[in-house]
């Protein structure tokens, strides 16, 4: 008898792992969205609907089988130098009350720090302007402990991150003149500050490295394999894909098959508005079960958005359901 069971337990692992390497894995795709916008909007009198029926906006999203949910959070946004609202929207505090709404609607929560008063991106990484005349060492030490300090006031709310990104598409470098791209070595030291932070607030909370090149493989590797010599570490590697900057979806396909099979990382477009099924089907279809999932950025109001903007939701929202359903019966390569 104790064989036999012992025989069982080899035929059951021996099952499991045959499994695995058929491409089955029990991790559901991340259909995401970046609604940053909303207490913004809603300030303004804006209502969702969804057919004729008026629904919060976080109750429509789950209703379509989003799972995930995108906050950007901006340093002071009330700041008069580089702010961008003076009512605090982006801060943390309505950070914190989203977090909450995400949290009562059974739904996960990816937090992207800007490190700025304002707008992150491949043309604007500003200082906020709190540490806009530190030095170097100063500079890393407050990006290390406002990232740790911020993370930590969200779980005594309770209502953590299960994701962090440290810095918001940073191809050309954050926290500029300091973390610039042509000064890779102090850019590293910014961005492991940051992913120190996270680690000390909640080492089981996902580290980003958000970049935006999705359809360029030359500048994504050159970028990878410079943070690799520097000792940078990440645990998942998040892509903006729009086509007007990124080239066409096949780039994207070819850029990111080729990241999956080169580098360890798990992939996420963590931004992006057209080409819905195809950007989802090339992300699902990542070899190595690399693919994680997608994001899609503010779809209530921007690009190809999802809403109309009176709020009622257009017919684009329920490819999402169709995807969801396709997604958890066709098996991910692993």
């Amino acid at each position: 008898m104790k064989y036999a069971r012992q025989l069982s337990r080899l035929a059951w692992l021996i099952i499991l792992l045959a499994t695995l390497n058929a491409g089955i894995s029990a991790e559901e795709f991340m259909l995401g969205a970046d609604i940053s916008w909303i207490p913004e909007q809603e300030a303004k009198g804006r209502k969702f609907q969804d057919g004729a029926q008026a629904k919060d906006i976080f109750t429509i999203v789950k209703e379509h089988q989003f799972n995930w949910i995108r906050l950007r959070l901006f340093n002071n946004p009330r700041a008069t130098t580089n702010g961008y609202s003076v009512q605090g929207f982006c801060d943390l505090d309505n950070t914190r009350k989203m977090a909450k709404r995400i949290q009562q609607a059974g739904l996960k929560f990816l937090l992207d720090f800007h490190y700025s008063d304002t707008w992150a991106d491949p043309g604007h990484q500003y200082k906020p302007a709190a540490w806009k005349e530190l030095p170097m060492d100063q500079l890393t030490k407050a990006v290390r402990e406002y990232t740790r300090d911020t993370i930590r006031s969200l779980a005594a709310a309770g209502t953590p991150p299960q994701m962090v990104q440290v810095g918001n598409e940073i191809s050309n470098g954050m926290l500029w003149p300091d973390g610039k791209i042509t000064r890779f070595d102090q850019l590293a030291e910014l961005f492991k500050a940051g992913a120190a932070g996270v680690r000390e607030a909640d080492p089981k909370i996902k580290v980003m490295l958000h970049l935006a090149l999705g359809g360029d493989n030359a500048k994504s590797r050159w970028f990878l394999d410079q943070a690799r010599q520097r000792g940078v570490e990440f645990d998942i590697l998040g892509q903006s894909y729009y086509p007007k900057w990124h080239g066409t979806p096949n780039d994207l396909r070819t850029n990111l098959t080729d990241l999956a099979g080169r580098y360890p990382w798990p992939i996420i477009v963590v931004e992006y508005s057209e080409h819905k099924r195809e950007v989802n089907s090339i992300v699902q279809a990542l070899p190595n079960g690399k693919g994680q999932g997608t994001f899609i950025w503010e779809p209530t109001e921007w690009g190809e958005a999802l809403f109309k903007k009176d709020g009622q939701a257009l017919p684009s929202l329920e490819l999402y359901p169709e995807l969801a359903r396709s997604f958890k019966t066709t098996p991910r390569t692993r």
